[in-house]
């Protein structure tokens, strides 16, 4: 559906500059910003983001991951076509690297703000997750969501590559509950090779959200030989904890996929060397995902008794928590509780 966009200002000779996200385009008359979902017609930047849905499932809020926000609970994750990146291992990919410019078909059907908030609240769920593709490309969607969604006392939650501008997170940010932003690596070459884009203003949308009240965990997907270096671990963790060490890194093992066909899977000893390092880097909750036996309890950095512990189906089985602090040691365990 065709909606003009937010976040961009008009040029001269019907030229536009839009700054939703770090690649911030100078889109001439006709064309589509590097996204290939919003273009110029005439000097007024179209989004076709908006109003139509390509997934919307109810999640467990752990699935995002968000391990330390409203554990136990439901999501409705929605999402619309459309990426920033193009990573050549994305999971999403058959929706996330759909774009109009390429004339692409669009495999989504309509689904109004108002009906994805009803829906959500019919389905019990605690929250709404924008997630499976970028949200910030489907920004429109999801802000005039995520308000009706506030509003009707819902959470929001966005999944993120941390692409957005300050400008884009100043905007949602009221409406903003959670984030989960993929640090994809810690080298410059790495982003602009793999994902076409850069880091910096992905470290400086985690820098943000660290200063912010959005409960903020980062998630990074080992990718052998690609990202999984001791040294590049080293300074993924150290640039967490700088920021703030109860931010939770997720772990995550890599699986073949899309255009990464010939890496095999992650060796379980490198996210076991990743989690140590991101412990001697002083992290308080690491978690890994998609290896056998993993965990989504939460224990107390203190004195390490399991404050949390979670079922196979991520319910919540056993709570030793106490108005957000350990009921053994009294340490405050960061996160959203209720």
């Amino acid at each position: 559906m065709l909606h003009e966009a937010m976040l961009y200002t008009r040029g001269k000779d019907d030229r536009v500059d839009c700054f939703l996200c770090s690649h911030r385009c100078r889109i001439a008359d006709q064309r589509y910003g590097i996204c290939g979902v919003r273009r110029n017609q005439g000097g007024t930047l179209y989004t076709y983001a908006y109003g139509e849905a390509v997934a919307a499932n109810v999640d467990p809020v752990e699935k995002k991951p968000l391990y330390h926000f409203l554990p136990g609970t439901n999501t409705f994750s929605i999402a619309a076509f459309g990426c920033n990146f193009r990573c050549d291992f994305c999971q999403n990919w058959r929706i996330s690297q759909v774009t109009k410019e390429k004339g692409n078909e669009i495999p989504g059907y309509l689904l109004s703000p108002e009906e994805i908030v009803e829906d959500a609240r019919k389905l019990e769920c605690r929250s709404i997750s924008y997630t499976y593709t970028e949200p910030t490309i489907f920004f429109e969607y999801a802000f005039d969501t995520a308000r009706i969604a506030r509003d009707s006392g819902l959470y929001n939650i966005f999944v993120s590559n941390g692409y957005m501008t300050p400008e884009a997170f100043s905007t949602i940010h009221p409406h903003l509950d959670a984030c989960n932003v993929d640090l994809k690596s810690f080298r410059d070459e790495f982003y602009r090779k793999t994902c076409r884009a850069r880091l910096q203003p992905v470290l400086d949308t985690i820098k943000l959200l660290g200063e912010s009240d959005v409960w903020t965990e980062i998630t990074t997907l080992i990718i052998p030989g690609a990202n999984d270096s001791r040294e590049e671990l080293t300074d993924i963790a150290s640039f967490i904890a700088q920021t703030d060490p109860s931010i939770p890194w997720h772990i995550s093992r890599f699986f073949p996929a899309y255009k990464s066909t010939a890496t095999g899977p992650t060796p379980i000893e490198k996210m076991l060397e990743a989690y140590e390092i991101g412990k001697r880097q002083g992290l308080h909750f690491i978690y890994t995902g998609n290896v056998p036996g993993e965990s989504m309890d939460i224990n107390c950095p203190n004195c390490r008794i399991t404050v949390l512990k979670r079922g196979p189906g991520a319910e919540t089985v056993a709570r030793n928590l106490q108005n957000g602090r350990c009921a053994n040691c009294g340490r405050e365990i960061q996160g959203v509780f209720f």
